[in-house]
């Protein structure tokens, strides 16, 4: 089946400039009664130029199924960037948003010819594709657009004999267009062999079946799109019914020239029926536009003077039925009439360029140089129009007027040229240049020909305008500029412009003022600057003066270069700067600053205070020295460091450690100290820090190393051992408490009764503990006393608590004889023994308290009763020793024989005639093998003369001692911690220690690490070993000290290690707030506040 399908194409309306170029093509197609083709060529003949588009596109034909391309070119030599366009269809479809399978725009640029070009591709052709496209091209202020047709042409009827199923089954494209009618496979099938015509009409199928049997049509006959059969057969034109009301419709569009008039006529099958005329769906009543005719069954719309704004959809209802129809309004060309004419002027003269245009209220465009003229509310330029006449007016024409102007109109442009010169100028008073004092007024004038010129002034190229300080005045020939009071800034070069000349009139300013220093902008006490000590000190003043003065800057009769390494002075612009890279106690002084220039001179002094930490204190001197504490003075610093001297910081070390402990965290206001809490006999150091409020100064020299030594208690049971006329020796026991300074030892003094003086009785301390005081005077009575000497002096004395009475008393004789000497004394030939002395081989010595006899070697000629006496004066005492000196006995007598039986023997024998000085106890029985006459004891004695034995078989069991062998253990063992390290939490600022135990034979060494880091020589840590428990003291630990400690113990056997994590919490410690420069005021609330919490936390532990 052949589908026919009817286009309308829509004629656009001509452009403004009328760009446009119509086809003649258009006068195929019925537009009513518009105006004829003939006339439409005509009036295109002469299309106006184009301002962008260097090439067009053209309008063109093809058939359904074709493609066709649509070029638009663009010189760019005059444009900084690429332009914009734009295509559409109609009069507003843009096609940029419609690209895809069927349209494509494409751009490219050549950089040789620097030509744009612009395509829009259109494929595969529909025939809805026909009608009017435009293309506009834009850039910055400048437009221009084209507008050309597509004519999409029918494919012959006998070129489309093709299966309608075939046609119909679904593009595999998967475009927007599938399911429509393919027309680009019927093209394509047009190549092949035409198959035969199907028998069915399956179009007449579908249209006399119903709805619900289109699936199964379409199933039987192998259609697979059947969405876009019946969409097509939907679109398929219905045959139209005959009106009841019209009998001639209106025809579907109509055409008028602007200006011009239409009429529009139907005609009526019931001359009786309402008739109604609409515009855009609204009612049109009657007027002198708008006119009614009847004639007969006619009804005619007559539409006068058509405008633009009459192009618009109509339609007329009679009765319930309507017909429509479309008018398009043709703009005529405006062609120019008067072309305007070259002007040549002077500056500030009127121009009006005058044009005569061929149709009255035409839009038309002012042009310079190409550039659309600005005609707003603030433009220079004005436009005016009456009737066909149009005016350009600059009002004050000036030299940047000149140019080409030029109106554009839709028929035609006219251009003409517009010179402007100036007028010439004499300069009748030239400006002069002064010289004026700051604050002085400034006045500055010329005179010019002629005298209605206007003038601008500058200064240093920048425009001055008038103030209330600056005043521009203007009276004929004169100009003057008047400043008040005059400035620094008021300096520089001035030129007056007359407006329109080239010609300017120079002068220069020069303001001058003398020299100052203004040291009060330092804010700083008695113009004194505090600086401490290291840091940088940049001084920066500020200086006026005109013109800029000389800068000297000087300490004593030293000046300060601006080439120093250290210290150097710098000048700019409004103030000079004094710089000090590291500020040193010699910077301390008065510095001069001293400016010049033309207009005078000024001096300013300024001083300088370098603070610094102050020096060190001499070393201190420990006075007296106590068991654990003593007492150290010093001298203050010879250099306080420019600020008081706020207290002192004193620490303590032990001789032969390196570690120093603060002993105060308060400052010590005072001079002396007394440290406390030192170990006995251990050498010690001590050293002092001076403060003041920049800082803590070096530690001062150790002082001598001294002992904490705490004298001895007294002596003790003080007791009288011997007195004699003149002569009188006292015995004591040595002190309960002696101390690490030992006893060098003892002082004995005696004091006559009755008086208070003591006197020293030896001269030199004695070691013993008996001593006899000599050269008393008899039967005097006096007291005595002893005292324990040691380095740390003397001890408390110990007096006798009764007079000694100085006489001798006799006591009779005593002599003490040993227990074991007091039965007889028992020893063996050849010992030695103590006896009288009778011959060579005794030996006696004899003492105050003792008697001693010695027998070198004894005999038994020497035992026997000894007798020993003691006699003072008529006093006798005696006593007596038994000794017995005994030997070996002799051999037994007559030994036999005297029964035999089994393993048994009986033996008989006498005692020995020698019994060694001494009874016979017992005897010992031996028997010997006869063949190896090995005697052996038997292990009984007798003590009888007669004894019996077993045989030698059985008692020879009894010779062999067989002793065990015994495996020694071993006791050896590799290291094994039996209590390991445990994770901890550490106060900052407490000591903290880490305990673990250890089990190993031979004795480990023990080796502690922190991060797997040995601890070596570290004051901070102290290591102990005590019978396998091993401790690792950490003083005063700080967040630095957290982390993973390691206790590890290594013997011949092997080795073995724990690790532990500490983690240190709480603020830092006196010593690292001070290295980290906070003030002291600041460290001592911070540790007043950390005590605080400290012990409300130990109050909240308690309670609980």
């Amino acid at each position: 089946m052949l589908i026919k399908m009817k286009v309308i194409i829509k004629l656009p309306k001509m452009y403004e400039c009328g760009k446009c170029v119509l086809s003649p093509n258009w006068s195929v197609w019925s537009l009513g009664d518009g105006q004829p083709a003939e006339e439409i060529e005509k009036q295109t003949e002469t299309p106006p130029l184009s301002t962008l588009l260097i090439e067009m596109p053209q309008s063109g034909s093809i058939n359904v199924g074709g493609d066709i391309t649509f070029i638009a070119k663009v010189e760019a030599k005059d444009l900084l960037r690429k332009p914009t366009i734009k295509w559409f269809k109609g009069k507003w479809m843009d096609l940029a948003s419609k690209t895809g399978k069927h349209l494509q725009l494409k751009e490219s640029f050549d950089r040789f010819t620097k030509i744009h070009t612009f395509e829009m591709h259109i494929i595969k052709a529909k025939e809805n594709y026909a009608g009017n496209y435009r293309c506009e091209v834009s850039y910055k202020d400048k437009f221009d657009s084209c507008s050309f047709d597509l004519e999409v042409k029918e494919i012959p009827e006998g070129s489309q004999n093709i299966d309608i199923r075939s046609a119909f089954k679904r593009s595999t494209d998967g475009q927007d267009d599938a399911g429509e009618l393919d027309f680009s496979g019927l093209l394509k099938h047009r190549e092949h062999k035409q198959e035969e015509a199907p028998e069915v009409d399956v179009w007449e199928i579908l249209k006399n079946a119903r709805p619900d049997e289109y699936e199964k049509i379409a199933f039987t006959y192998g259609i697979t799109d059947l969405r876009g059969l019946l969409k097509r057969l939907k679109k398929t034109k219905k045959e139209e019914k005959k009106s009841e009301a019209f009998s001639k419709r209106l025809e579907p569009a109509y055409q008028a020239d602007k200006g011009g008039k239409i009429r529009l006529v139907v005609d009526l099958a019931d001359p009786t029926v309402e008739l109604k005329w609409y515009k855009n769906g609204q009612e049109i009543r009657p007027t002198p536009k708008y006119i009614f005719e009847h004639k007969g069954t006619q009804r005619i719309m007559v539409i006068n003077n058509c405008q633009i704004n009459d192009d618009a959809a109509y339609s007329v209802t009679a009765g319930e039925e309507k017909c429509t129809t479309e008018l398009f309004v043709k703009e005529l060309p405006v062609n120019i009439v008067k072309m305007l004419e070259p002007v040549k002027t002077t500056v500030n003269e009127r121009i009006e360029l005058e044009c005569e245009v061929s149709e009255e209220g035409a839009k038309v465009r002012w042009m310079k140089n190409g550039v659309e003229v600005p005609t707003g509310v603030r433009s220079r330029y004005r436009v005016k129009s009456e009737g066909t006449k149009h005016w350009l007016i600059i009002d004050d024409a000036t030299k940047d007027d000149t140019g080409t102007y030029s109106l554009m109109a839709t028929g035609g442009t006219t251009e003409a040229h517009v010179q402007i010169d100036l007028k010439p100028l004499k300069i009748l008073m030239d400006l002069q240049s002064v010289t004026v004092l700051l604050g002085q007024p400034l006045k500055l004038n010329c005179e010019i020909y002629p005298g209605n010129v206007p003038g601008r002034w500058y200064k240093n190229g920048q425009l001055v305008q008038s103030s209330e300080r600056i005043s521009i005045m203007h009276r004929a020939k004169n100009h003057n500029l008047d400043i008040e009071s005059s400035t620094i800034h008021d300096a520089g070069d001035y030129t007056f412009v007359p407006e329109g000349y080239t010609q300017t009139l120079s002068a220069k300013v020069h303001i001058i003022d003398p020299p100052r220093v203004h040291l009060e902008a330092l804010n700083v006490q008695d113009n004194t600057v505090v600086i401490v000590a290291g840091n940088k000190l940049r001084l920066e003043i500020p200086i006026s003066g005109e013109p800029a003065p000389r800068v000297v800057w000087m300490k004593g009769e030293r000046v300060i270069l601006d080439s120093g390494s250290r210290m150097r002075a710098e000048t700019f612009a409004d103030h000079t700067c004094l710089t000090i890279d590291i500020a040193e106690r010699e910077d301390t002084g008065n510095y001069k600053i001293i400016l010049q220039n033309e207009a005078g001179e000024d001096t300013a002094s300024i001083k300088i205070k370098v603070v610094d930490i102050p020096d060190p204190p001499e070393a201190p001197l420990v006075t007296d020295v106590g068991g654990d504490w003593c007492t150290m003075t010093w001298e203050p610093p010879r250099y306080d460091g420019g600020s008081p001297i706020l207290g002192y910081f004193i620490e303590r070390k032990k001789k032969q450690s390196s570690r120093w402990m603060r002993l105060n965290f308060d400052l010590c206001k005072e001079t002396t100290f007394e440290p406390k809490k030192m170990i006995e006999g251990v050498p010690y150091e001590v050293r002092i820090f001076a403060v003041n409020a920049i800082g803590v100064s070096k530690p001062s020299e150790p002082s001598k190393p001294f002992i904490p030594l705490a004298v001895t208690s007294e002596p003790t049971t003080l007791v009288v051992d011997d007195v004699t006329d003149t002569t009188v020796t006292m015995k004591w026991r040595p002190p309960d408490t002696i101390g690490a300074a030992g006893l060098d030892g003892y002082q004995v003094e005696y004091c006559l009764e009755g008086t208070d003086e003591w006197i020293l009785a030896n001269k030199e301390l004695t070691e013993k503990t008996r001593y006899t005081i000599t050269g008393l005077p008899v039967e005097a009575k006096i007291l005595v006393r002893v005292k324990a000497i040691n380095a740390a002096g003397a001890s408390p004395p110990r007096t006798t608590q009764h007079s000694i009475l100085v006489k001798e008393v006799v006591e009779p004789p005593k002599i003490r004889i040993p227990r074991h000497l007091k039965q007889t004394y028992i020893r063996k030939v050849g010992e030695v023994v103590n006896l009288v002395k009778t011959s060579k081989c005794f030996f006696i010595r004899n003492s105050d308290c003792d008697s001693i006899m010695f027998i070198r070697k004894a005999e038994r000629k020497h035992s026997g009763k000894y007798e020993l006496s003691v006699q003072v004066e008529n006093h006798i005492d005696t006593a007596t020793l038994d000794i017995q000196i005994v030997d070996l006995p002799g051999p037994p007598q007559a030994v036999k024989i005297e029964e035999v039986w089994g393993n048994n023997v009986a033996l008989d024998w006498s005692p020995p005639k020698d019994n060694g000085n001494a009874p016979i106890i017992g005897y010992t029985i031996q028997k010997a093998d006869k063949k190896t006459m090995s005697h052996s004891p038997f292990p009984s004695h007798s003590s009888s003369s007669s004894s019996s034995s077993r045989s030698s078989s059985h008692s020879q069991s009894g010779l062999k001692l067989k002793i065990p062998e015994y495996n020694d253990r071993n006791f050896t063992e590799p290291p094994t911690f039996t209590q390991p390290l445990i994770n901890t939490f550490a106060i900052a600022g407490y000591n903290a220690t880490l305990n673990c135990s250890v089990r190993a034979n031979p004795r480990p060494k023990v080796i502690w690490m922190k991060n797997k880091i040995p601890i070596i020589d570290d004051p901070r840590y102290r290591m102990f070993s005590n019978q396998g428990v091993c401790t690792l003291e950490i003083r005063k630990p700080s967040p630095f000290d957290g982390g993973v400690y390691t206790c590890k113990a290594i013997n011949d056997l092997g080795e073995a290690q724990v690790d532990s994590k500490l983690e240190v919490k709480g603020g830092f410690t006196f010593f690292e707030l001070m290295k980290r420069g906070v003030p002291l005021h600041l460290i001592d609330k911070y540790m007043n506040e950390s005590k605080t919490s400290e012990k409300s936390e130990s109050e909240k532990k308690g309670s609980n």
